[in-house]
């Protein structure tokens, strides 16, 4: 199969599962192939946890699933030594951390303590454990669900972990079609359990490595710093958009022109991506009346084309 086709095939599946989600499938897809880790937010059952499950089985990634909860701790999550009688020496058990995909489940639901030891795994593909750095597998992915922060027990994410999030979407209700299937039809999990990988990890690397390869014309790459720009000039937000954020948006955009079938990035990539990619880094100036989402569609329309 051709790239084209092997990310086909993988939307394909996942879309069995997540009946009537294709956009948000495709961002799911879109932000493994640039590389990122994935922010999933909405409101309890309406598939979260299924699709960060989906995503993983299909790309064919080692899985592990941490239930974030107040009382969670650091240790929980890199692992601790224990002391082996046998062996006379203490022993590194790692944690749910040590694998090609982390679901943090419910991740606003744990201490900041708890949220920021992530930081350093998110960013640096490594942990700090007893004063020694160890080296976590490759790939390595964070797709973390959240609750709305006016429910109960949840704590807002700190600004630096949330610009470790390449995107960040939400699922929303389903339509009625997609509901009626829910309704009638087998519970999703247990599809989840028997889908088949459709890539593997070597798949995975060489879908990378061409989403690295698709062309940026000058005039996009001016369309893109005007859209930076403009999130800058307080009209819009209260803070713009960082260096590092305006790569993670290219990547983006890259990765979502090789899934249309394209060798290079057109305007309507870039907007199809820049919500996700932006909205959860920055805060809407006080008189927007929007919320981030709303105010970042507004300002696409604002930002004239090349």
């Amino acid at each position: 199969m051709d790239v084209t086709q092997k990310i086909q095939a993988v939307l394909d599946q996942l879309n069995t599962v997540m009946a009537g989600k294709s956009a948000q499938v495709r961002d799911g897809v879109v932000c493994l192939l640039a590389g990122g880790h994935l922010l999933i937010e909405d409101v309890p059952g309406v598939g979260k946890t299924t699709l960060a499950h989906a995503l993983a089985r299909t790309f064919g990634l080692q899985f592990s699933r941490v239930q974030f909860t107040a009382d969670l701790m650091p240790s929980d999550l890199s692992g601790v030594s224990v002391y082996e009688r046998t062996q006379e020496r203490f022993v590194f058990h790692p944690g749910p951390v040590f694998a090609q995909v982390l679901l943090a489940d419910e991740i606003n639901r744990a201490s900041p303590k708890t949220q920021s030891a992530l930081l350093e795994a998110m960013e640096e593909k490594q942990v700090s454990v007893e004063g020694e750095t160890r080296a976590l597998p490759w790939p390595f992915f964070v797709i973390a669900t959240q609750n709305p922060y006016d429910q109960l027990g949840t704590y807002a994410l700190p600004e630096s972990q949330l610009d470790r999030f390449l995107m960040r979407i939400s699922l929303g209700y389903p339509e009625r079609a997609a509901e009626r299937e829910l309704l009638s039809g087998n519970g999703r999990r247990d599809l989840v359990e028997q889908l088949p990988a459709v890539l593997s990890a070597d798949d995975l690397a060489a879908l990378q490595q061409a989403v690295g390869r698709v062309h940026v014309a000058e005039p996009l790459m001016d369309y893109v710093q005007d859209l930076i720009a403009a999130t800058r000039s307080g009209r819009w937000f209260l803070q713009g958009l960082s260096p590092r954020a305006g790569i993670a948006l290219m990547r983006a955009a890259r990765a979502q022109a090789l899934a249309s079938g394209r060798d290079y990035v057109a305007p309507d990539d870039v907007q199809a991506i820049l919500p996700q990619c932006v909205a959860h880094r920055m805060m809407p100036v006080s008189d927007a009346g929007r919320g981030a989402v709303e105010q970042v569609r507004a300002m696409i329309d604002a930002v004239p084309l090349p």
